[in-house]
C-alpha cells in the first residue's frame, strides 16, 4: 500500500459527495462510513473504498418493538431514599427521571421482579405490605416510622440512551424516539436474524458491518431535565428481563434477587468489590452474549461481508479480554480513541484481525461551531493517543460524525492530513514487532484483566473528577516502555506463582474500592503472598490509599511494606515525628514543585521510611525497604509528563535498576524514546506543541543532543 494511502475511515451523508471524494484524497482514505443520523449516498457505492455501515442490533425498527412490547429492553432502577413519617408511605416511581425514556414494567410479575427495601435494617419488604399504584405510577408501603425505604422496580427502556444523547447533542428536533428490544428473548431473537439478512441483501454495496454494538447498553440513566443523572460505562442494569433472569436461575441454581443488580443504589459499579452473585451474572451474560452474537457474525460472514464491533455503546457482556469475546469471530474492533488508555483499550484486543480507533473530537456540533477550536482537541488527542499507539499500535484511524462540520474548519481538515500521514509512517516503521520493554507491571485490582485499560472511566477516556490519580497512572502506563498487565486477588489465589514474571505491583485508588480491593487483603493468602514477592526482592508502588481497608489494627494493610500509615483517628494519640524530607533518585529530574493533585491526607510516615515530599504534615512522597524489595508511596498522581517521569524512576528504583536508566532515554521528560530492537529501528517524539532540547541516550548507553521541533518524531537506524 503506497506510503500516503490506506489505514484512515471518514464519514460521509447525502449532503457532502463530491467533498467526501475531496478528502478521501486528501487524507488518503481507504473505508467510507455512515453515522448515526446519516444516510450513506447511493453515488458512492462504487468507490474504490471499503464501505462501512452501522447496524444497530436492537433499534431503528420501532414498528417490532411496539408490536412486541413485552420483548422490548428493560433496566433495573431503584428510587432514592425516603424515610417514613408514619405508618405508610408513597413513592413515586419516576420522579427524577426522563419520562420519555423509561416506562415502569408491571406487565411481568412486580412481586418478584420488583423489590421494596427497608434500608434502615437492610431487609427486603414483604410483598403484602405494599403494592402498585400503576394509576398513579406510586408504590404505597406499610411502613416502620423513621425507617428510609427504597423501591426497586424494572423499566422498559422507550427511548434508546445513545440515541437520546446523539439527539439532544446534535439537537435533532422532531426526531422518532428508537425504542430499544431485546434480542435475548425468543420471537425478537429470530426476527432479528431475518433482519439481519434483509440488511445484508439490501446493501450490496457493504463490506464491512458495524454493529454497534451486542445487545445491551451500559447504563445511561437521564433525569427529568434530560441531563446524563447515572452512568457507568461498565453498568449491567440495561441487561436484565424477567426472560434473562430466568434462565439465570437455572443456570446458578439460586433465586435471583434484584437487589443483586442494585447493590445499595451503587448498581455494582467499578468502585464497587463486585459480589459472588454480581460475578455470576456477569458470566452468564458474557456466556449469552457471545453465543447470539456469533450466530450475527456467522451470517455476516456467510453473506460474505465483514463483520466489525464498536467498543463502547451496547457492549456489555463483550468486555474484550475475556474467553468469549474470541468465540464471537469478529473481523475487527473500532472504538473512540479520547487518550492513551482509550487507546490500549482497543489496540490490546486479541482474537481480531485488525483494531481501529476513532480519533477525536467527533464532527459534532458541541465541538464544531462559530468560535469552536476542533484543531486544539485534535492536536491534544493526537499526542495523547501517538503515546500508546507507539507502544501497541491500532491498524486503522478513522473519524466520526458529519463531514460537512468539520469541512468550515480548513485548519483542521489540513491538520488531519498530517495526523493521516504520520500514523502510517510510525505504523509502518513498527511493522508489528514487539517495541522494547524495561520492565514488567501488573496492577492489581479487583476486575484485572476483564476492564485492563479501563474499568477508570465513565466512558471513552472520561473520568471522574475523584478519580484523577488512578487516571493518571493508567495513562502514564498506557505509553510508557514497559510490558503492562492487569490481574486481579483471584488471580493470585488461584496461582500465587503469577507474581514469580512481574517486576512491580502497583496498587492504585481508594480504600475499599475494587480499584485498591479493600477486604481482599483481610485474606491471609493474599497479604502474605504480596509481602514474600516484595521481600524476595519485587518491588511494589502504591498510590492513594493502596490496600486501604480498616481491620486487625491497621488501614493500610501493607504498611510494614510502605512504611506509611493513614491517620483515621484510631492514632492521634501516637506522636509522629519522620517528616524530614530527603533528596531521591525517584526526584531528580523534577525541576518545579511535584503536582499530586488533590492529594490524599493524613498518611505519616512510619519509623524506617525516607520521605521525599511532605506538605503540612501530610506525606506526599515516601519510600521503604522491606527485605530485599522495595516499596514507593504516591498520594496522588495526575497526568502529566514530569509525573510520567516520576512513575518511571518509581519503577526503575523499586527494581534495584538505577544503573539502567540511561538506556533508550531522553534527558527532557517532554520527549520519549521507543525502540524497535527486532526491526532495527527507534524514534524520538516530541510529546509537546513546544520546540524541545534534549540529550537522547541510545540503548548501548552512548548519546548525542538534539533539538527537537514542536510535535516532532524522528525515526533512526540502531
Amino acid at each position: 500500500m503506497e506510503q500516503n494511502k490506506g489505514r484512515v475511515t471518514i464519514p460521509t451523508d447525502l449532503d457532502v459527495i463530491p467533498q467526501t471524494l475531496e478528502v478521501m484524497e486528501k487524507w488518503g482514505a481507504d473505508a467510507i462510513r455512515d453515522c448515526d443520523g446519516t444516510d450513506f449516498p447511493k453515488e458512492l457505492c462504487d468507490v474504490d473504498a471499503k464501505i462501512y455501515s452501522a447496524y444497530y442490533t436492537t433499534r431503528k425498527d420501532n414498528k417490532w418493538a411496539l408490536e412486541n412490547p413485552e420483548e422490548i429492553q428493560q433496566l433495573y432502577v431503584m428510587t432514592p431514599f425516603y424515610t417514613a413519617k408514619g405508618a405508610t408511605l408513597r413513592v413515586h416511581l419516576m420522579k427524577g427521571l426522563y419520562p420519555d425514556m423509561l416506562k415502569p414494567n408491571s406487565r411481568d410479575d412486580i412481586s418478584r421482579w420488583w423489590e421494596v427495601v427497608d434500608r434502615t435494617t437492610g431487609e427486603p419488604v414483604s410483598t403484602d405490605k405494599w403494592k402498585y399504584l400503576e394509576e398513579d405510577g406510586d408504590v404505597e408501603i406499610e411502613t416502620e416510622p423513621f425507617h428510609d425505604y427504597t423501591v426497586s422496580f424494572l423499566a422498559y427502556i422507550m427511548w434508546d440512551p445513545v440515541h437520546m444523547y446523539n439527539a439532544v447533542t446534535n439537537g435533532w428536533k422532531d426526531v422518532e424516539h428508537q425504542i430499544t428490544f431485546d434480542v435475548r428473548q425468543p420471537k425478537t431473537h429470530e426476527f432479528t436474524m431475518k433482519r439481519l439478512r434483509k440488511f445484508i441483501e439490501d446493501h450490496p454495496y457493504v463490506n464491512v458491518l458495524r454493529f454497534t454494538t451486542f445487545f445491551h447498553q451500559f447504563t445511561l440513566i437521564f433525569d427529568e431535565l434530560a441531563r446524563e443523572k447515572y452512568v457507568d460505562w461498565y453498568g449491567y442494569s440495561a441487561s436484565v428481563s424477567p426472560y434473562i433472569l430466568e434462565q439465570f436461575e437455572k443456570e446458578v441454581g439460586y433465586k435471583f434477587r434484584p437487589e443483586y443488580i442494585i447493590d445499595q443504589g451503587y448498581y455494582n459499579n467499578q468502585y464497587r468489590i463486585p459480589s459472588k452473585e454480581f460475578q455470576d451474572f456477569q458470566a452468564f451474560q458474557r456466556r449469552e452474549v457471545a453465543k447470539i452474537a456469533k450466530e450475527m457474525v456467522d451470517i455476516t460472514h456467510e453473506c460474505g461481508k465483514e463483520a466489525m464491533m464498536f467498543l463502547g455503546d451496547h457492549w456489555i457482556g463483550t468486555e474484550p479480554f475475556m474467553e468469549e469475546f474470541a468465540s464471537i469471530g469478529l473481523d475487527a474492533v473500532v472504538g473512540s480513541v479520547g487518550n492513551g488508555s482509550t487507546l490500549r483499550l482497543i489496540s490490546d484486543i486479541e482474537g481480531v484481525k485488525y483494531t481501529e480507533g476513532r480519533l477525536l473530537p467527533y464532527f459534532f456540533p458541541d465541538t464544531f461551531y462559530e468560535g469552536g477550536d476542533p484543531v486544539k482537541e485534535a492536536k491534544v488527542n493526537w499526542v495523547t493517543a501517538r503515546r500508546a499507539i507507539l507502544r501497541k499500535p491500532i491498524d486503522r484511524i478513522g473519524y466520526g460524525g458529519y463531514l460537512k462540520l468539520a469541512l468550515e474548519f480548513p485548519e483542521f481538515v489540513d491538520y488531519v492530513q498530517d495526523v493521516c500521514q504520520e500514523f502510517r509512517t510510525l505504523y509502518d516503521n513498527m511493522k508489528g514487532c514487539v517495541p522494547y520493554c524495561i520492565k514488567k507491571v501488573a496492577v492489581l485490582n479487583c476486575w484485572g484483566k476483564m476492564r485492563a485499560w479501563g474499568c477508570h472511566m465513565v466512558h471513552h477516556a472520561i473520568y471522574f473528577k475523584e478519580n484523577y490519580f488512578y487516571a493518571g497512572v493508567i495513562e502514564a502506563l498506557a505509553g510508557a516502555p514497559f510490558d503492562v498487565k492487569f490481574i486481579n486477588f483471584q488471580d493470585i489465589l488461584d496461582n500465587p506463582a503469577i507474581l514469580d514474571d512481574i517486576d512491580v505491583l502497583i496498587n492504585v485508588g481508594d480504600g475499599d474500592t475494587a480499584h485498591t480491593g479493600g477486604s481482599w487483603w483481610s485474606n491471609p493468602v493474599i497479604s502474605a503472598t504480596v509481602k514474600k514477592f516484595v521481600y524476595e526482592g519485587g518491588g511494589i508502588i502504591g498510590i492513594g490509599e493502596p490496600t486501604g481497608h480498616q481491620e486487625n489494627g491497621r488501614y493500610i494493610q501493607l504498611a510494614n511494606v510502605f512504611g506509611v500509615e493513614k491517620e483515621t483517628g484510631f492514632t492521634l494519640g501516637y506522636d509522629k515525628y519522620n517528616w524530614e524530607c530527603a533528596e531521591h533518585f525517584i526526584t531528580k529530574d523534577q525541576t518545579e514543585d511535584i503536582d499530586f493533585g488533590e492529594n490524599q491526607k493524613n498518611i505519616y510516615a512510619l519509623e524506617g521510611t525516607q520521605v521525599l515530599v511532605q506538605k503540612d504534615h501530610r506525606v506526599n512522597l515516601a519510600v521503604h525497604e522491606f527485605g530485599k524489595g522495595r516499596a514507593v508511596y504516591m498520594s496522588g498522581l495526575p497526568y502529566s509528563f514530569a509525573n510520567n517521569r516520576l512513575l518511571y524512576r518509581s519503577i526503575l528504583w523499586s527494581t534495584h535498576d538505577e544503573e539502567n536508566l540511561l538506556r533508550w532515554y531522553s534527558t527532557n521528560y517532554n520527549v520519549e524514546v521507543h525502540a524497535y530492537v527486532e526491526n532495527g529501528k527507534y524514534c524520538v517524539v516530541n510529546n509537546t506543541y513546544e520546540p524541545q532540547e534534549t540529550t537522547i541516550y541510545r540503548g548501548d548507553g552512548s548519546s548525542f543532543d538534539l533539538q527537537m521541533k514542536a510535535n516532532e518524531i524522528i525515526w533512526y537506524e540502531i
